[in-house]
């Protein structure tokens, strides 16, 4: 079973263990379930306009740095912390093989096999422009000066040919030498007497022919026209004096218009209040510094949203905080506060039409302990990957609760390890990722910390067992453990004491034999051999495309937070826009158009940044656009 799936079914189950249920207990999926959705529709492939190249450096710079580093290399800070290597983009042994659209496509859907998430918050039009500039990163100023020149002396009137963004995509740097030495019914062999690198320089200008010019600068005027320069007969006609004149006393102003009356109006002074509920058991102290931080989106509705404001002030006596600012409709703002080394942040909170004081949710802040015992884990599903030939893959997706009034600090150490999870005996590679649906965490300089909280927090860890005929699992369990689920391929079976065979049950389209425990004590160890070969398996879909399926503990942060909410403004927004049958029909040419907005509907809703009821009226609305379409 492919590495993908086991994730797949990861992500599914963490959804049902939030209704309470087991995919182990009970197949059928709960009230409110939502299905999973196929791959991303990738449409044609190659983009609609000339990418863009600046606007590809900075998606690069912002999405992809982390793990590919900023020349490509692989070399990025989240990058260095995954269990496989990250490919290095950057190197021309490795670009020179690629094409455009096969990037392009790992872009949409992902390469979860390697820990690659689709980038569908992307547009089409920004994924081929972060795709071809990623194909700029092998290559010089020089490289391409040396292009141009050979190019332009041994293929004149070429770049029409070469120019052709269907073409191009589909076509490597290695297509574009062998072209270039062979010749076409189109071009003569220009390049059948350049050496390697000067057939690669060449390969190198070409791809820039497909890319969109840079934005000319604006330049400002060097002098402005002197009002003086109005004629008189143009100043009678305006009813306006001239420079030179100065206006008699009486003499009637020009009025202000209503559109100006309106922008002026959009934003007027306000107030941020919030308050800082206090559960430590001891006063804050008196300078305890609280922080605001507003975010917009600026001009463009679709754009990801902006900080534009930071302003700090000082928690009242009573807990309360107040901040005067001006506000602006959709403006998103939240606060935070630094207690005992954490830091707690408040919910969004977002600006209305003619709103002048904004309340934030409260923030609430704990007494904290590294008692991690008081932690309770209501279930333990494990995930087996046993198609390499060398090594076992072991995904346990652990559902933790926290119902003490304390935060929990957990110290993860040089090691990097958290002390209530235990890799079976003899695993290695082992690593660690909150799962998306998770309460969020609060991360620390040495680990994470867990304030209480009525929604569980989801931690899945990996690790790797050496293959053999019968694989012996040894699992600890520092904490006591509810139940526990063991999802095997088809063909291998499972031995333990404490099992109960629950049979084959194919679970989104694959086959899985399930087995359950009950609870395991605290100390306790839960023992079982594996054995057999897994079946073939079935196509699974994909529910990671829109989204990471695992987010990285430190990175848990405001940028996620905001993102999110962004999101599930502009879905909100879209969803007041259409509300009667018509205007929906009217949005969506054909009914996999449709399907395609109930992808990413269903993408939405799945990671929270998209309400129950607006998720439900806008999908019953796309169904029934569905049923109408196809029909």
């Amino acid at each position: 079973m492919k590495l993908r799936h086991i994730l797949i079914l990861v992500l599914g189950t963490l959804l049902l263990s939030a209704c309470n249920m087991t995919l182990a207990a009970d197949v059928t999926p709960p009230p409110g379930y939502v299905a999973p959705t196929p791959l991303p529709t990738l449409g044609p492939l190659y983009p609609a306009a000339a990418p863009d190249i600046e606007n590809g450096k900075a998606i690069f710079e912002k999405s992809c740095v982390p793990c590919h580093g900023e020349t490509g290399l692989g070399d990025g800070d989240q990058g260095k912390q995954l269990p496989v290597t990250v490919i290095p983009i950057g190197l021309p042994e490795y670009a020179n093989k690629a094409a455009p659209e096969k990037w392009y496509t790992t872009v949409t859907q992902g390469n979860i096999d390697r820990f690659m998430p689709p980038f569908l918050s992307l547009s089409e039009q920004e994924r081929w422009d972060v795709v071809n500039y990623a194909f700029t990163l092998h290559t010089t100023e020089e490289q391409l000066e040396l292009g141009k020149t050979l190019f332009e002396e041994t293929c004149t009137d070429c770049d029409d040919v070469f120019s052709n963004l269907q073409m191009m995509s589909a076509l490597s740097a290695d297509d574009l030498v062998g072209m270039m030495r062979t010749g076409s019914e189109n071009f003569p062999a220009f390049g059948a007497n350049f050496s390697d690198e000067e057939a690669y320089a060449v390969a190198a200008y070409l791809r820039t022919l497909t890319f969109a010019l840079p934005a000319e600068p604006v330049a400002e005027s060097a002098t402005e026209t002197p009002v003086a320069a109005v004629t008189e007969s143009a100043s009678a006609e305006a009813g306006t004096p001239s420079a030179e004149e100065t206006p008699a006393e009486g003499t009637p102003q020009a009025e202000v218009t209503p559109e100006a009356t309106e922008e002026v109006a959009s934003v007027s002074t306000g107030k941020v209040t919030g308050l800082v509920e206090n559960r430590t058991g001891n006063d804050l102290p008196a300078d305890t510094k609280v922080t605001l931080r507003g975010f917009d989106h600026g001009s463009n509705p679709s754009a990801g949203p902006q900080e534009f404001l930071t302003l700090e002030g000082t928690v009242n006596p009573d807990g309360t905080y107040e901040f005067e600012t001006p506000l602006s409709e959709s403006e998103i703002y939240i606060t935070e506060v630094i207690v005992d080394g954490l830091t707690y942040q408040s919910e969004f909170a977002v600006v209305s039409a003619g709103v002048t004081e904004l309340e934030l949710p409260v923030i609430v802040v704990y007494e904290t302990t590294d008692d991690y015992s008081t932690l309770k884990v209501n279930t333990l599903q494990v995930f087996f990957d046993l198609a390499s030939e060398d090594t076992a893959q072991i995904f346990a997706v652990y559902s933790v609760t926290n119902d003490s009034d304390k935060t929990i600090v957990i110290d993860m150490g040089d090691s990097q390890t958290i002390p209530f999870i235990v890799p079976p005996a003899g695993a290695s590679g082992l690593g660690y990722e909150a799962a998306q649906d998770s309460a969020a965490f609060v991360p620390t300089d040495t680990g994470f910390a867990m304030p209480p909280s009525e929604t569980p927090y989801g931690l899945i860890a990996f690790a790797s067992l050496p293959k053999a005929d019968e694989i012996k699992i040894s699992q600890s369990a520092p904490l006591s453990i509810g139940e526990v689920a063991l999802f095997l391929p088809e063909g291998v079976k499972a031995e333990g004491d404490a099992l109960t065979d629950g049979g084959i049950q194919a679970i989104q389209g694959t086959n899985f034999h399930v087995y359950t425990s009950g609870a395991v004590s605290e100390n306790g160890t839960l023992e079982f051999t594996l054995s057999g070969k897994p079946k073939g398996t079935a196509s699974t879909a994909d529910l990671t495309q829109n989204q990471n399926l695992l987010i990285g503990i430190g990175a848990l942060g405001v940028v996620l937070i905001i993102a999110g909410v962004w999101m599930y403004m502009r879905d909100k927004n879209k969803t007041e826009e259409f509300d009667d049958e018509e205007e929906v029909d009217d949005e969506y040419d054909d009914a996999e158009s449709v399907m395609d907005a109930i992808i990413a509907l269903d993408d939405l809703h799945r990671t929270g940044k998209i309400s129950d009821e607006a998720y439900r009226q806008r999908r019953n609305e796309l169904k029934d656009a569905l049923k109408r379409k196809s029909s």
